[in-house]
C-alpha cells in the first residue's frame, strides 16, 4: 500500500518568496528520511517553495484561469511529501508520528488510490494510460 504523508507548516501559507527552512530542523529531517530509507519503505519526497512562489489554475465553467500566489483564502497549505510504500495505514500512521516535527507542523497521511480499487468502467476509461495497471 502506498500512503502520501503530507506536510503542513503552520504559516507557510504566507511565506515570501525564496523561504528557506532552518538548518537543524533539516538536519533531523535528513535522519527521519534516511530511518525511511533504511526501512525500504520510502518512495520519493521533496519539499516545496512556499505559495507564494506557485500559481493555481482553476476551471470555472470549463475555461482555465490563473491566480498567482499567495493565495488569500488558503489555512492550510502542504510544505512537502513523502510517498511511502507500507503494509497497512496503522504502519503509516506509526512512520508519520516518528517525524521529528516541530510545534508549528502536522503530517496529514492519505493513502493513494490503486488503480485495482477501481470499479471496472473507471478501469476501462483509464484502460490506455500504460502506468496505470495494476
Amino acid at each position: 500500500m502506498r500512503f502520501m504523508m503530507l506536510m503542513m507548516p503552520k504559516g507557510y501559507e504566507n511565506a515570501a518568496p525564496g523561504t528557506m527552512p532552518d538548518p537543524k530542523h533539516v538536519a533531523e529531517m535528513m535522519k527521519y528520511n534516511e530511518s525511511l530509507q533504511k526501512a525500504g519503505v520510502l518512495l520519493a519526497l521533496d519539499g516545496l517553495h512556499p505559495p507564494s512562489a506557485g500559481a493555481r489554475v482553476s476551471f470555472a465553467g470549463g475555461n482555465a484561469k490563473v491566480t498567482d500566489g499567495p493565495f488569500a483564502e488558503a489555512k492550510e497549505v502542504v510544505g512537502g511529501y513523502w510517498m511511502i510504500q507500507v503494509k497497512s495505514r496503522q504502519e503509516a500512521i506509526e512512520w508519520a508520528s516518528r517525524c521529528p516535527g516541530t510545534d508549528n507542523e502536522t503530517i496529514e497521511v492519505r493513502q493513494v488510490q490503486e488503480f485495482s480499487e477501481f470499479p471496472p468502467e473507471v478501469q476501462e476509461a483509464a484502460a490506455g494510460f500504460p502506468d496505470l495497471k495494476a
